[in-house]
């Protein structure tokens, strides 16, 4: 899977914990990076690594066939969350954010329970997906306008082991989103906990294909408990 490197904004200090945050459709990792300059610059998660994955130029079904930054195929927006399977190009972005764990644990020392994993509509399904399916248990993942992937045969991916079933996930849905509706994330929360995931699922009103200062600070208040600076993590400060 070809794309271009993360970006990358390292912690302030010592480098104890790591989020991860996908991307949408046609975005960029830079597309996000306000999130950690707004936390650097009011001194919170300074522990942190923060990565920003690129996703790889793909051509877009529901685009005519247009070349865009994609972590899979779209055929339809009649219903994302039932259609538009591009199984391949899923499972190829989730081994990319499989190996984006490995790396943190292998060569920044961090363990995978001090690393969360989250992104926005495409990336934040990537990121619901891999949490579910990931061999590596998280300190949490997270999804904000995001829907359920291969729902069809979910059950039979989710590792023997179940490493992510008490892991803590957020869901944020804009009610008013147009795109990707929001009954389409609230029924994905519902099958992700009949599956037994802990997930947390926040709607808000009048909020369309977006996110919030509610949201974000929702979604602040899930890293601050998933990833607290008093925990034990013990990974090198980081020179990423």
């Amino acid at each position: 899977m070809t794309s271009m490197k993360p970006y990358i904004v390292p912690a302030a200090k010592k480098h104890t914990a790591t989020l991860i945050f996908a991307h949408g459709l046609g975005d960029s990792g830079a597309g996000w990076m306000d999130l950690a300059k707004n936390w650097r610059g009011r001194g919170v998660f300074d522990h942190v690594k923060f990565i920003f994955p690129n996703a790889p130029m793909l051509p877009i079904t529901v685009n005519s066939g247009m070349t865009m930054p994609a972590w899979y195929d779209i055929v339809t927006f009649d219903d994302l969350k039932e259609k538009s399977h591009d199984e391949l190009g899923i499972t190829k972005s989730r081994d990319y954010f499989n190996n984006l764990i490995q790396q943190e644990i292998s060569e920044a020392g961090i363990p995978s329970d001090r690393i969360v994993l989250g992104g926005f509509s495409q990336g934040g399904a990537m990121s619901l997906f891999t949490g579910v399916t990931t061999h590596h248990r998280l300190s949490g993942f997270f999804g904000l306008s995001a829907y359920l992937l291969l729902g069809h045969k979910l059950k039979d991916l989710v590792p023997a082991d179940k490493p992510n079933q008490n892991t803590p996930v957020f869901m944020g849905h804009g009610e008013s989103d147009p795109l990707v509706k929001f009954v389409w994330g609230k029924a994905t929360a519902e099958e992700l906990q009949g599956l037994g995931f802990k997930v947390d699922f926040h709607g808000y009103r009048g909020l369309e294909h977006s996110a919030s200062m509610e949201e974000l600070d929702d979604l602040e208040k899930f890293i601050a408990a998933r990833l607290p600076e008093a925990a034990t993590g013990t990974g090198p400060q980081s020179k990423a």
